[in-house]
């Protein structure tokens, strides 16, 4: 999963943020950059992910979690123009309340809260720092892994489906 999710990010630069020496060899593998974060849990990983990545020159940054087996064109997320450092992306899962993908201007001073209804948490953190916020529902990133019966993948004809209508929020 966390391959289709690197190969998935396609023209943007990629860093591996981990704690673990078999996970970090992998992406050096892959030639993907790699941020040790030790002892800091996922929220402090996260955070020190962008840190490093705005220290290298980045203005904004995409989140993803290596539990996307359906992971396609994460750069389409990415937002264009003069408004994207006032604008923050979330990709809430396929139950409105985990978030698989966000993407945030590094200089906001953004704070991660994963877990049970992150979502909602990302909303409103965006909300407080004065961004806009793009809600985007889609079928294959909205598929994460949590248990083992999500590793049952939905249908072709689930995924092609016409989009899910914009967030009512």
């Amino acid at each position: 999963m966390a391959g289709a999710v690197v190969a998935a990010a396609g023209p943007l630069p990629v860093t591996v943020v981990c704690d673990d020496p078999v996970v970090a060899d992998w992406a050096r593998s892959l030639g993907v950059g790699v941020e040790w974060t030790p002892g800091l849990g996922l929220d402090g990983a996260v955070e020190a992910g962008v840190a490093a990545a705005a220290a290298a020159g980045a203005d904004q940054v995409l989140v993803a979690h290596a539990d996307l087996p359906l992971a396609r064109e994460l750069a389409s997320l990415i937002e264009v123009g003069p408004d994207r450092s006032m604008t923050a992306t979330v990709v809430p899962d396929r139950h409105d309340d985990g978030t698989n993908v966000i993407v945030v201007p590094t200089g906001c001073g953004f704070r991660f809260a994963y877990g049970p209804g992150s979502f909602a948490r990302h909303r409103a953190e965006a909300e407080l720092l004065g961004l806009a916020v793009r809600v985007v529902r889609d079928r294959r990133l909205g598929w994460d892994v949590d248990l083992p019966a999500d590793l049952d993948l939905p249908s072709e004809a689930y995924l092609s489906r016409a989009a899910l209508p914009p967030c009512p929020c």
